[in-house]
């Protein structure tokens, strides 16, 4: 689940596998049965730092949509049993290059809770990066 708080940690990795980026994130979720807030926090090994607050919106069948400040439209998912799948279009920022990506996100939930996370990134149907994270509850300090 990705309710409470998570941290997150994670590579993204260019068109030919090479690692490109290495990153940790605090996520913190709210939800209920009609969908909720996903805010994450990602500070990268440059030492940058982005937010972004996910607003998701549950449907029937396990389907729910999904909108954020730097995704172009919705984001369009669906959730089965230990497995979520997303697509959307991200818009890039100015200093990562201004590109329009198509992503496609699978989510799986492992046994002990921890979340696995890979990404596709596609500019004109062209494979340009990937990205893969793991997410887990939280330990209270």
């Amino acid at each position: 689940t990705m309710a409470g708080p998570l941290l997150c940690e994670g590579m993204i990795f260019g068109p030919k596998g090479r690692m490109t980026s290495r990153f940790t994130a605090r996520m913190e979720g709210t939800f209920n049965e009609d969908g909720g807030v996903l805010s994450e926090d990602f500070t990268y090994a440059t030492g940058k730092r982005d937010q972004r607050q996910w607003h998701i919106t549950m449907g029937k069948g396990g389907y729910f949509t999904a909108t954020a400040e730097d995704i172009i439209g919705v984001a369009e998912g669906r959730m089965q049993g230990p497995v979520m799948q997303m697509r959307y279009r991200l818009q890039l920022g100015a200093d990562a290059g201004g590109h329009r990506l198509d992503v496609t996100d699978w989510l799986y939930l492992l046994p002990n809770g921890t979340i696995m996370n890979k990404s596709e990134m596609r500019k004109f149907g062209v494979k340009v990066g990937e990205l893969i994270a793991t997410m887990r509850p939280a330990q209270a300090a």
